[in-house]
């Protein structure tokens, strides 16, 4: 198996008096790496380090990782950065939204820090001793176990485009994560009717009756185009179809006429119920009228309305 060997050398800053000496040991400036894998593709990468004793260690470690037992580097998905920054780019292209991607951005960049303190900087580093050790970490940064659990199924949905990839031969195993709290229950019919008794517009009642119906989040249900909801003359039925933002999964199911009735009753002939498709229209939402309804005839509140579904 060829063996891949890393060059160190040295970005100098502007003032360094050593600037024209790329291998210069002694100076504070920053180390880096480069090597070429083995399809001549030439591969650069920051050592973490200023020290010239400290980056030698490292890149003893990079190039037995580099040069394993599993298949011969052929890329930049070998490297563990550069498969969270396709597996980012696959996100955006599912259209995931802008919540959801900075979620992956941030728990993907925590993931690619924790291994690079370890010296883990490639795919097959992630053991199942590396992640667990990832997974301590999540106690003080998550402090809700049910948060911890959202962030595993993330971490998890990213090794799974990994092994599909065939940069994985296995998915490593994660610990198991006990939830310590009861998870939020959709609101019962009465809480649901003292929402809409609570409700001092045709919009605000509407939007109670979307949600109910359709279990669709807040912000899905104030974006939600008017032609997704059509009458199916088949069945004699309204039928909703449409994608989450956050996670970009279909949604469909029938409402009943009379919340599509709701919704057409509300006024403008735009391409939207309650947008405008310019505004910041959940962030309004959020501020002015949810905490009012929060406050409502309901113990629970509005947001309830979608979670447990």
């Amino acid at each position: 198996m060829t063996r891949v060997t890393l060059t160190l050398f040295v970005r100098y800053s502007v003032k360094c008096e050593y600037r024209t000496d790329e291998f210069f040991e002694l100076c504070d400036c920053r180390k880096h790496f480069r090597w070429r894998a083995a399809n001549g593709e030439q591969h650069r990468r920051a050592a973490g380090t200023r020290s010239w004793a400290e980056v030698e260690d490292v890149k003893r470690d990079l190039e037995d990782q580099l040069s394993g037992k599993a298949t011969p580097v052929e890329s930049v998905t070998t490297l563990l950065s550069g498969a969270v920054a396709l597996f980012i780019q696959d996100k955006r292209v599912q259209g995931i939204g802008e919540s959801a991607m900075a979620k992956y951005i941030r728990e993907r960049g925590r993931l690619v820090t924790h291994c690079a303190k370890r010296r883990v900087l490639v795919l097959r580093g992630l053991t199942r001793d590396v992640l667990t050790g990832y997974a301590v970490t999540w106690a003080e940064t998550y402090p809700s176990s049910q948060t911890r659990v959202i962030v595993k199924a993330r971490l998890r949905s990213f090794l799974q485009y990994c092994y599909e990839a065939q940069w994985l031969e296995r998915i490593p195993a994660l610990p198991k994560i006990a939830v310590d709290e009861p998870p939020t229950m959709p609101l019962t019919e009465v809480e649901v009717a003292k929402l809409l008794a609570a409700s001092n517009t045709d919009h605000e009642r509407a939007l109670v009756l979307l949600m109910r119906w359709t279990g669709l989040a807040v912000g899905d249900s104030l974006k939600l185009p008017r032609n997704a909801i059509q009458f199916v003359p088949a069945i004699g039925k309204w039928r909703v179809q449409t994608s989450r933002q956050k996670k970009g999964t279909h949604v469909e199911g029938v409402v009943p006429d009379f919340v599509a009735g709701a919704l057409a009753a509300l006024p403008g002939d735009g391409q939207w119920s309650f947008w405008d498709g310019k505004s910041d229209i959940v962030n309004t939402w959020a501020r002015r009228r949810i905490p009012r309804f929060d406050r409502a005839r309901s113990s629970r509140g509005f947001r309830a309305l979608y979670r447990g579904r």
